[in-house]
């Protein structure tokens, strides 16, 4: 069974500084029906302003990954590391026991387009942790490229749960098929252009839910940058 949300149906909040989209309940933002999907408990598409960005806050217990379309993201937080992620880069962060951090987009005249993940981990308590890796467009064209995992196979982040999260870009005859193992769940997320999941057609903001199929399949792609994440 695959189930498809649109774009324009998901959670809206405008700050100012902050445009952001929510395809699970987050903030003010309240849906019964899309809580979290398996332990994937946030999808924030986030757009932040020039000079502008989160002060300070904290979190427990949940694996943090930012994935950055345009512009770029400073990074600071209290178990001391300090960066800038940019388009390419995948940044995890384990909450665990507690950890405060910042984001700020510094640049005087480009909004910072990323999105913001939040997994929730398998097992409460465990040191706070940081990661971050790059993984070039080459490659990911016209593939599904692993980005995080369990077990940081082939260059993934870890992430603390038993989750896979794969990106890739497609383009016309580009195509690429996730086979899923009996009693595992997908969530696809476009995160901007257009591509056919399983032969329906999503476009940037847009998001389907699989259950009970063996593979996910992409193809016809546009400009198509897809994040899949496989699932207990």
């Amino acid at each position: 069974m695959i189930e498809i949300r649109k774009s324009e149906e998901r959670g809206y909040a405008d700050h100012g500084w902050l445009k952001s989209y929510h395809s699970f309940s987050f903030a003010d933002y309240y849906d019964p029906r899309h809580v979290q999907f398996g332990p994937l408990r946030v999808i924030n598409e986030d757009r932040v302003a020039p000079g502008m960005g989160f002060g300070t806050h904290g979190h427990r217990d949940m694996e943090i990954i930012s994935y950055v379309l345009e512009g770029e993201l400073a990074h600071k937080d209290s178990i001391g590391n300090g960066s800038v992620i940019r388009p390419g880069d995948v940044q995890r962060m384990s909450a665990g026991t507690g950890v405060r951090h910042s984001e700020y987009n510094h640049a005087a005249d480009q909004t910072t387009h990323f999105l913001q993940i939040w997994i929730m981990p398998d097992q409460q308590g465990i040191a706070p942790g940081y990661e971050e890796k790059h993984f070039d467009a080459a490659d990911k064209r016209g593939r599904l490229r692993l980005v995080g995992s369990p077990d940081g196979a082939d260059g993934s982040v870890v992430i603390h749960q038993d989750v896979r999260l794969f990106a890739g870009l497609f383009d016309g005859d580009e195509a690429a098929t996730l086979a899923l193992q009996p009693q595992r769940k997908a969530y696809v997320f476009v995160a901007r252009g257009r591509v056919s999941v399983n032969g329906q057609v999503l476009e940037a903001g847009d998001a389907a839910t699989l259950e009970g199929e063996d593979a996910v399949r992409l193809t016809n792609g546009s400009g198509a940058e897809v994040l899949v994440f496989d699932l207990p």
